[in-house]
């Protein structure tokens, strides 16, 4: 639905009662004219591009992660022993190598930059990992150690789910504030989250497998990995993915990141909830019974959601495109080919029939044409004022990549 231009204003709901549903996308602005292409494009879908440009974070950050990683080194080799934390390593490497490939197939439509996605994992193995601990030594310090069983309830269901979350999803909003520009929307936020939650979930794991390994041998450690890489690898993705998918609303409206702190705290308390449930399940009831009964089905509903969402941003890939092809710098067959899946693996599979396989010309015109249409979406919510230099860029990217493609 479309509105009249005029100063922004604060959006303090999720889901105003313009929009008709969390999956709608936001229209605050009258499009602005797309000046045609100097010559018209040829009929056949076809492509090719220079990658998408990355963007990094601050150096700060990164600073900050080395330094808690040299003391999470330290901590490791000193508490565990370099050869449990070896052994541990080995295997939380096998559940993150599986929740990193589901992650790149939610990312594959519009993916984010390499960097980025680097950060998330290295904030959530490192810097979310070191804010745990540091708070668990805090806390043992002023109250000394303490062993009953409700000392141990109160660690499971509460502290750590609140610290635990509120490290990861810290990382989440650090990277909405400093990368504002490939924080898109609800997917984006999910991508994020899950990514830092793999990281966290990496790192966590080390320790439980090592411990296994030291006080119960192979059996001990078996059970744990079952447990742990097996049955729950998703448990922490799909915990801070509920922080990310509030940024990523967020995100989408144009807000800055003031105006984004309340719709964070939100996904977090979400995301504080679940984990709580997760622990609280584990330490109160059949572990196996509930897994079962609640958490299969949550998970069932968070793959149904990424699902819609991705839909969602077909369909927008689509709209965009189309008002690019009105103005003439695509064909109406090419913009059939790239908002859809089929339509990509299709053209993927002609690109490697030309001569000297120009698939990479192919992957980097489908790349930039799904970033215009990101780009767009961002001049049109009015959050970007770099979207008309980018979309200059952008299209100069794809007219030369037809050209490359058709070339003899």
């Amino acid at each position: 639905m479309t509105h009249d231009q005029g100063p922004a204003q604060p959006r303090p709901s999720l889901t105003p009662p313009e929009f008709a549903s969390a999956l709608s996308q936001p229209r605050h602005a009258a499009p602005a004219v797309i000046a045609p292409p100097a010559t018209s494009p040829a009929p056949v879908p076809v492509a090719g591009a220079a990658p998408r440009r990355g963007r990094t974070a601050t150096i700060w950050i990164v600073g900050l992660l080395v330094l808690v990683l040299v003391a999470l080194v330290g901590y490791f080799l000193n508490a565990i022993g370099p050869g449990a934390s070896l052994v541990g390593m080995v295997l939380a490497l096998l559940p993150l190598a599986g929740v990193l490939f589901a992650v790149r197939l939610v990312d594959r439509w519009e993916p984010e930059p390499r960097g980025l996605l680097v950060l998330a994992v290295a904030w959530g193995a490192v810097a979310a990992v070191g804010i745990a601990l540091g708070v668990d030594l805090l806390i043992t310090l002023a109250i000394g150690v303490d062993a009953s069983p409700l000392r141990e309830a109160f660690s499971v269901v509460v502290q750590a789910p609140i610290v635990e979350e509120l490290a990861k999803g810290i990382g989440v909003f650090l990277i909405f504030a400093t990368a504002r520009r490939a924080f898109d929307g609800p997917v984006d936020g999910i991508v994020y989250g899950a990514l830092v939650g793999a990281g966290f979930a990496f790192t966590e794991n080390i320790q439980y497998f090592a411990l296994a390994f030291i006080e119960g041998g192979a059996a001990e450690t078996s059970a744990t990995f079952f447990v742990r890489g097996i049955l729950s690898p998703f448990a922490h993705v799909m915990f801070t993915s509920v922080t990310g998918f509030a940024l990523g609303l967020a995100a989408r409206r144009g807000v800055t990141a003031g105006q984004a702190v309340g719709p964070w705290l939100l996904g977090l308390a979400g995301a504080i909830a679940l984990h709580a449930l997760w622990n609280g399940s584990a330490l109160f009831g059949d572990f196996f019974v509930l897994y079962l009964t609640l958490q299969i089905p949550l998970f069932a509903g968070f793959i149904l959601g990424v699902i819609a969402l991705r839909r969602e941003e077909s369909r927008l890939t689509r709209r965009r495109l189309g008002e690019y092809a009105a103005a003439g710098w695509f064909t109406p067959q090419e913009v059939d080919m790239l908002a859809t899946s089929a339509g990509r693996r299709t053209a993927m599979a002609w690109a490697r029939t030309l001569r000297g396989d120009r698939t990479p010309l192919m992957k980097g015109f489908i790349a930039d044409a799904t970033a215009l249409a990101a780009t767009r979406q961002r001049a049109l919510t009015g959050r970007d004022p770099h979207a008309a230099s980018e979309e200059r860029e952008l299209l100069s990217r794809t007219a030369a990549t037809r050209a490359a493609m058709f070339a003899p």
